[in-house]
């Protein structure tokens, strides 16, 4: 025994134990580790800043030690003096926050607004009178809110500016932009070569993936100011020699000026956090951020929005576009773009006259000057401008659909043209990404390279905005207009095309009705949200909508291939590897890719930008493919198929849902109009069904018929029991939570007393659904009680393991349950219970009414109290703790206390 506890070391210190400082076993860990310092494990934690073993994941328990004297029961002097010192310090830290909240909420956006207006005024007064503007009274809250976006603006063009800096620091500056120095032959072109390899995804040079390739024609690389074009004759290396003497000569003494580098901004201090910078950790320091907060908004509003918008409107003044711009009802946003162009090209100037004269520092400051400016157009451009004419022109497409015209248009604008700028912009957006969403869909079935002119959005060397910083702006521009006409030309394809078809095949079916009329029955139902909360995500969660639409791709891709003879080229070799070897061992090898060319009517250097690509794209590569005869001719018919095709899919599209959803809605709905937002997701999720149906059928027809007899009897008890569960979670509970909404919120706020409330059951369902959602969300972001763990349980089960039993009596029966006990017991008590004592009418209606709200109240009070009785039990435990607490000892780990050792209650462990 003697030898054994000699060998018991601390797991930290590994030093024995001794009578000052014990050995302890705090946890489950057992060996060389499970005994240690009570002093080394608390310094531990203070390092770790955990409550429990890292290994065993037990948490460590402390027993507190109390003075002696300490009586059994507080003293009430104590208990008050702790009281007004925690009462003093809540109205400390009350004053400390609403000078914080007063600062950043209030000084900071209302000092940024009333800048802003001082300076957009145009007037001289205004800059006078500003001091007595920043203490005015008047529109407060409203300059509070603009002033809020203005910092915001800010704030987000200060945080873009350092993360471009990022990007250039980490990515390199543009060729253009590097230190001039004199390279020979060799090295001018490497150095060429490698500014161009930071151009495009689609248009990189060529010439040294494939030499047999000339280069593109309107293949430029990146321009190089004040390189010579000539440096091969002796006499021009000597004058170079003498040049470089020279600049040497004036260089030596501003060595610091060559490699002076304006990307190179002090950052910040390591310490700064969040809780120091606003204030929070309890210090004035934030004042002083308060001001550099200011006077930053200041200089970016005087910079980047003041200096920009003049000059752009004495130029729109000048050249005499005002009126235009005026009924824009834009002018302050175009004329603020205009004046960024005209400030890009005047720094583009400078930079090249700088360069001319050689200084450095100027002509590098300059440069990065016109990079944040080029880039920040190039986003507006992206970003704004190319989905805002996407969005306008599927609306103009898209009017025969709705019976509307360019006139109606123009008065939703003039009526509310930020509004409908915003309406397109997002319509915009959301075809934006669908179509890339649909590319990235294609790049997965197709061979790697067909899709060679289109950028990949999952190659991990992509970098747009790199792009944004190397490429010159004519490229930008080229693919802008190439966007526009690919986007433009696939909405006349999908949507004005067969719109006129329709009309032309169909006369009665348009246009569709998106319009609420007063005589249909669920006019007054919040149906919308309930179809964007229920039918379509269900619809898309359940429906396998991606794998079926890739089925498909892979099916025409398939289909068209050996129609055309162009399977190679669409799928590769390796789904027909027997038969290709023998197409390969005739072909010549890869190294003769010019005769592999994709598109050769476009010109060859595209072929040779279209193999730089696949050779740049690392493990994708490039895949050879069989050339078959007439190859033109074949790609054509192939954009013909595929135009048709798309043309059939969007007529389909167009009509087979709304009309099922239409012919389904008729019976419960009659002749009444509803809107095609109900009659299309109606259709849309009864042709999805059909199509699972279908689908499950034939994956169950190879098995045999006792297979498809055993799934069959399989999904009928678990359609069986999905629509039990249905019933009770999406049926009952759903409506009576919104039947107790009703008459807790709505009733006692919308109705008077002297007037009946009408109850819609509908109505209440469809509340109630949305409830039922909100609630569950939050349940499931919340801390964890048994609610959450049942909905977490049956989202784990999902519907093909669904445990009726389980759901019925954990989820549906508790809280079906909890609701009829809140729907009944009220109404008992008032139609019931009041009755009997004898009131008066007038006394019997208000507690009907008011019963439900009143007992409301009654379980917040309830929460209240019960919530200030732990918060007062925890200070009374804190006075205790700070008056008599002499120490802390640890708690050894006993295995026959199953859950741990347990503190008593009346010595709780302090934190």
């Amino acid at each position: 025994m003697d030898t054994a506890e000699e060998a018991d070391i601390c797991r930290v210190c590994r030093s024995e134990g001794t009578p000052d400082k014990p050995l302890y076993h705090p946890c489950v860990c057992t060996g060389s580790i499970k005994f240690i310092h009570q002093e080394c494990l608390v310094q531990w934690l203070k390092h770790s800043r955990k409550e429990y073993c890292e290994l065993c994941k037990h948490r460590f328990a402390f027993t507190p030690i109390y003075s002696p004297d300490m009586p059994s029961r507080l003293p009430i002097q104590d208990i008050c003096a702790g009281l007004l010192t925690s009462v003093g310090t809540a109205i400390r830290y009350w004053f400390h926050y609403t000078l914080v909240a007063f600062a950043w909420l209030g000084v900071v956006p209302l000092t940024a607004c009333r800048i802003y207006k001082c300076l957009f005024t145009g007037s001289v007064s205004s800059l006078l009178t500003l001091p007595l503007d920043m203490l005015s009274t008047e529109n407060l809250l409203a300059d509070c809110l603009q002033g809020c976006f203005v910092v915001t603006c800010t704030l987000c063009a200060f945080i873009s500016l350092v993360w471009l800096r990022e990007q250039i620091v980490h990515g390199g500056a543009p060729q253009w932009l590097e230190q001039h120095q004199p390279q020979p032959p060799n090295a001018a072109g490497q150095a060429e070569a490698q500014a161009a390899g930071l151009g495009a995804a689609d248009e990189p040079p060529a010439a040294q993936q494939v030499p047999a390739e000339p280069p593109a024609q309107d293949e430029v690389e990146p321009e190089l100011p004040d390189v010579p074009a000539d440096q091969g004759d002796d006499a021009e290396l000597e004058e170079e020699e003498g040049a470089a003497a020279e600049e040497a000569d004036a260089n030596n003494g501003a060595q610091d000026d060559m490699n002076w580098n304006a990307l190179e901004w002090d950052r910040a201090a390591e310490e700064l956090t969040w809780e120091r910078m606003l204030g929070l950790d309890g210090s004035l320091v934030f004042l002083e951020h308060v001001f550099w907060v200011v006077s930053l908004n200041t200089l970016f509003i005087l910079v980047f929005a003041f200096c920009p918008y003049h000059i752009g409107h004495f130029s729109v003044v000048g050249l005499g576009f005002e009126e235009y711009v005026q009924a824009s009802h834009f002018e302050g946003l175009i004329t603020t773009i205009v004046g960024y162009i005209l400030l890009a090209m005047t720094l583009i100037l400078c930079h090249g006259l700088a360069a001319l004269v050689r200084f450095q520092r100027s002509r590098r400051l300059l440069g990065v000057c016109y990079i944040v400016v080029k880039v920040s157009l190039l986003v507006v451009v992206e970003i704004g401008v190319f989905p805002l004419i996407c969005g306008w022109w599927l609306d103009i497409c898209s009017l025969e659909m709705f019976d509307a015209s360019l006139k109606d248009r123009e008065l939703s604008f003039k009526s509310a043209p930020g509004t409908t700028m915003f309406l397109h912009w997002l319509v915009g957006m959301v075809y934006v990404f669908y179509f890339a969403s649909f590319i990235l869909l294609l790049r997965e079935v197709l061979r790697p390279g067909v899709l060679w002119f289109l950028r990949n959005l999952n190659d991990p060397d992509f970098n747009p905005v790199q792009e944004m910083i190397h490429l010159p702006i004519y490229r930008h521009l080229r693919r802008f207009i190439l966007s526009v006409v690919v986007f433009g030309s696939i909405v006349l394809l999908m949507l004005w095309l067969p719109i006129r078809l329709i009309k032309l095949l169909l006369p009665t079916f348009l246009p569709y009705n998106v319009m609420l009329y007063s005589d249909a029955p669920v006019s007054e139902l919040s149906l919308e949200l309930l179809l964007l909360q229920v039918v379509l995500p269900a619809l898309l969660e359940q429906g396998h909508t991606r794998q079926w639409l890739k089925g498909l791709v892979r099916a025409w891709t398939v289909s068209a291939g050996y129609l055309l003879d162009l399977h190679s080229y669409l799928l590769g070799e390796q789904e027909n590897n027997d038969a290709n070897q023998h197409v390969n061992n005739n072909n010549p090898p890869p190294a003769h890719h010019n005769n592999n060319n994709p598109a050769p009517a476009v010109g060859d250097g595209l072929h040779a930008a279209h193999q730089a690509i696949l050779q740049q794209g690392g493990p994708v590569g490039f895949q050879p493919y069989h050339r078959p005869l007439r190859f033109p001719l074949r790609i054509v018919l192939l954009i013909a198929f595929m135009c048709i095709t798309l043309l059939v899919a969007s007529l389909v599209c167009l009509t087979l849902p709304v009309f099922t959803g239409r012919w389904l809605m008729s019976f419960w709905t009659g002749n009444s109009k509803i809107h095609e937002l109900y009659t299309a997701a109606c259709g849309l999720y009864v042709c999805w069904l059909s199509i699972r149906g279908v689908t499950v059928l034939l994956a169950w027809m190879p098995q045999g018929r006792t297979v498809i007899i055993h799934k069959v009897q399989e999904w009928t008890l678990m359609i069986l029991k999905t629509l039990v569960v249905a019933l009770l979670v999406a049926g009952v509970i759903p409506l009576l939570l919104g039947l107790l909404f009703e008459l807790v919120i709505v009733a006692p706020l919308r109705v008077p007393l002297d007037q009946t409330p009408l109850f819609y059951p509908w109505q209440d369902w469809a509340l109630g659904v949305l409830h039922a959602k909100i609630i569950a969300a939050i349940t499931l972001m919340g801390p964890q009680w048994w609610l959450k763990t049942v909905i977490e349980q049956v989202y784990a089960n999902g519907i093909r393991n669904i445990d009726l039993q389980f759901i019925i009596r954990k989820l549906a029966a508790p809280v079906i349950s909890v609701l009829l006990l809140s729907l009944c017991v009220p109404y008992v008590i008032a139609a019931g219970v009041v009755p009997a004592v004898g009131v008066t009418p007038e006394m019997e209606i208000l507690m009907q009414r008011r019963i439900y709200p009143f007992l409301l109240m009654v379980v917040s009070l309830i929460g209240i109290l019960s919530f200030q009785i732990r918060q007062f039990k925890r200070l009374y435990e804190h006075i205790k703790n700070d008056k008599y607490l002499v120490g802390q000892r640890l708690v050894n780990y006993e295995r026959k206390a199953g859950r741990g050792p347990s503190v008593p209650a009346s010595n709780p462990v302090p934190e």
